[in-house]
């Protein structure tokens, strides 16, 4: 029984990740692909191309494409040059291997250290000197033995990627940008909390900023690698830059709401404002809960029009405390704070009508390929 509640429990955390199962997955038919082709070619040192296909796996086609055009390209012009400084340069005591290390390392080290995607040629050069094989068979055919292994490891690996359980690097931008969207409902609530209760919610920001910033990132990753994708013909999905820029601007303006709501409203101003915040803090959430799931499914964004409304309640409510008698027993920093709030809301509105016109976008090019297919 025991041993049954632990398998169980495996299963389940297995389960609830099947983006990484189905990485894992890829990963091992690429090695073992790759693997069973350098026997049937007998590669001398068929090994790299296992070592290649499973380097190159990543968790989109997209970076697949990356990281084998730069495994590549580095191999590349590390045999070249390794090759070359290992048939030119004596080698055969241990201070000329030495000088000859320095010859092969500095300049590679130099061009990974410009240009990060050649990080794998100074080590293939270095492989060039020092593995008996490559001196046993001569240099300048070991060099054309590493690129051809690397080649085959590369092809292995991108084309697992793309026929064997694939992931779009547009379905992995539109999961973290609904996870942004949804952290975002979050925050949203913390500071309308907070303006109409107290600083409660500082505890709950600290875990949440951090969060955003992280899922960002991974959609920033992976609009990266479905910029490729297209680049590469592999896909039709509209230019992923824009959702990009648009979910950087929603964060900017909810740190300006962040900033207004630093502190609470008096209570004579939270009696005036009160129901419509309350309102608009409702549907927002509201909003924002749905377009996170239309973006994760990748279908027509939910209609906005109640946020509006409420809005715009709220920008009346604001503009007749501000030129009603109640604001001449304002404090100038209450009044600035009003005035700063009403502000982040009118540039909230205008970037949340943009990230919903790309969510619209994602929606017609999924029904589009649907109808096409």
């Amino acid at each position: 029984m025991a041993s049954s509640g632990w398998i169980e429990r495996i299963r389940s955390r297995i389960g609830a990740r099947p983006a990484e199962l189905k990485l894992a997955l890829r990963v091992t038919i690429a090695g073992t692909l790759a693997y069973a082709v350098t026997k049937i070619l007998d590669l001398p040192q068929g090994y790299w191309a296992v070592i290649t296909a499973v380097v190159v796996m990543q968790a989109s086609i997209g970076g697949s494409l990356k990281a084998a055009i730069e495994r590549f390209s580095g191999t590349l012009a590390g045999a070249v040059y390794g090759g070359l400084v290992a048939a030119f340069v004596p080698h055969s005591s241990p201070s000329s291997l030495g000088l000859a290390i320095v010859v092969a390392l500095f300049p590679l080290a130099l061009l990974a250290a410009v240009k990060p995607a050649f990080r794998v040629a100074p080590i293939t050069s270095l492989i060039m000197l020092l593995p008996p094989a490559g001196q046993a068979i001569g240099p300048l055919a070991s060099a054309f033995d590493r690129v051809l292994e690397i080649t085959l490891g590369n092809i292995v690996g991108v084309v697992v990627s793309l026929f064997i359980l694939p992931a779009r690097a547009h379905t992995l931008m539109t999961e973290a940008a609904a996870k942004v969207v949804s952290l975002n409902a979050e925050l949203f609530s913390v500071f309308i909390e907070e303006l109409t209760a107290g600083p409660e919610g500082r505890l709950t920001l600290q875990k949440l900023h951090p969060q955003i910033r992280s899922a960002l990132k991974k959609a920033e990753a992976a609009a990266e690698e479905a910029t490729r994708e297209r680049k590469s013909h592999l896909t039709e999905a509209p230019d992923p830059e824009p959702l990009i820029r648009t979910l950087y601007r929603v964060r900017h303006d909810l740190v300006m709401i962040g900033r207004a709501a630093s502190s609470p409203l008096p209570a004579s101003v939270r009696e005036r404002l009160g129901p419509s915040l309350t309102a608009l803090h409702r549907v927002t959430r509201e909003l924002l809960l749905n377009l996170a799931e239309a973006l994760q499914q990748q279908r027509r964004p939910p209609d906005a029009e109640g946020f509006r409304a409420a809005l715009d309640a709220f920008t009346r409510e604001a503009e007749a405390l501000r030129s009603g008698a109640l604001v001449r027993e304002l404090s100038g920093k209450t009044f600035g704070q009003v005035f700063a709030l009403g502000f982040a809301f009118e540039q909230f509105q205008k970037n949340l009508g943009d990230l919903l016109a790309r969510t619209e976008e994602l929606a017609l090019r999924r029904t589009n390929e649907a109808a096409g297919s």
